[in-house]
């Protein structure tokens, strides 16, 4: 385990979006103290004004306090700076549920193929299926018939992510399942719920760690662009989408509410992304030895 840690902490793609994710959750965490005012107020007497400016803004009992806007404001006078900040904490929530969906139903399925012939037509006919429809075009269908919620749009955008992990789970259930120490599991009669969740799984974790990363950094990307398009979480709910729709209509006059939630949004992804990286280069044997030839 120590050997394991080290070598984590010795990839310097793992250091740097272990750091940026690390500060992105501390900012989604002391949000509420880190913005200034709540990101839901709108004041009238601040509409559209400029990043960096210093003036009063209308609290929601009616008094006026010293602020200043560091992102500007929107065309409901809200306080980007504010919005910006609370929308860490949704982008955050989509990716992380995303993943744990994807990778829960997925891997269930993808053993489930992968243990017992009799299902693995069936399941992965189906699953073939699903991938013949584009990821994005599923998301929005599926959005707009269950609704714009959180736990919709985390469905929506996870079940396009189920086929692959499927598919990469079953290649690895159909390879276990041949190893000896499987093998002795059954002769001793073991359980088959034993045999998948004991021997199995165990060693399949490495690469569904890996798919998770990739499909968080999916999901955080695709919330973004369902919410640009204006099909994701209602306009009310601070995400960096939302900041980025309602600001694209006067963006040649004020680009900084386009600007500002993408200076978050590019990081995160890319943070994520150099994350499974590093952990696909550590924990998957193949590419160690391919990185070492």
């Amino acid at each position: 385990m120590n050997t394991l840690f080290r070598k984590l902490l010795a990839h310097s793609a793992i250091r740097f979006g272990a750091s940026v994710l690390g500060v992105l959750i501390l900012v989604a965490l002391i949000a509420p103290w880190l913005g200034t005012v709540d990101p839901a107020a709108m004041d009238s007497a601040n509409i559209n004004t400029p990043a960096g400016v210093a003036g009063e803004f209308a609290l929601l009992d009616g008094s006026r306090v010293a602020h200043t806007f560091w992102m500007g404001s929107d065309n409901f006078g809200r306080d980007i700076y504010s919005r910006v900040l609370f929308g860490t904490r949704v982008t955050l929530l989509v990716g992380l549920f995303t993943a744990l969906v994807a990778l829960w139903v997925g891997g269930t399925l993808g053993m489930l193929a992968g243990y017992f012939r009799t299902l693995d037509a069936v399941l992965m006919r189906f699953m073939d299926g699903l991938m013949a429809i584009p990821a994005i075009l599923l998301a929005i269908a599926l959005v707009a018939a269950l609704g714009a919620q959180l736990w919709t749009v985390v469905v929506a955008i996870a079940i396009p992510e189920i086929p692959r992990v499927t598919r990469l789970v079953r290649s690895l259930v159909l390879t276990l399942r041949e190893e000896p120490f499987v093998e002795a599991a059954r002769a001793l009669a073991t359980p088959t719920p034993v045999i998948l969740w004991r021997h199995i799984l165990p060693n399949a974790m490495a690469p569904l760690i890996v798919q998770g990363t990739f499909i968080a950094a999916s999901a955080v990307l695709t919330e973004a662009i369902l919410s640009f398009l204006g099909l994701g979480l209602p306009a009310d709910v601070p995400t960096w989408g939302n900041i980025m729709a309602e600001g694209r209509v006067q963006f040649t006059q004020y680009p900084g509410n386009v600007l500002f939630p993408a200076l978050f949004l590019v990081p995160t992804v890319l943070a994520i992304n150099l994350l499974g990286d590093g952990l696909r280069d550590v924990l998957d044997p193949k590419f160690a030895k391919r990185g070492g030839a």
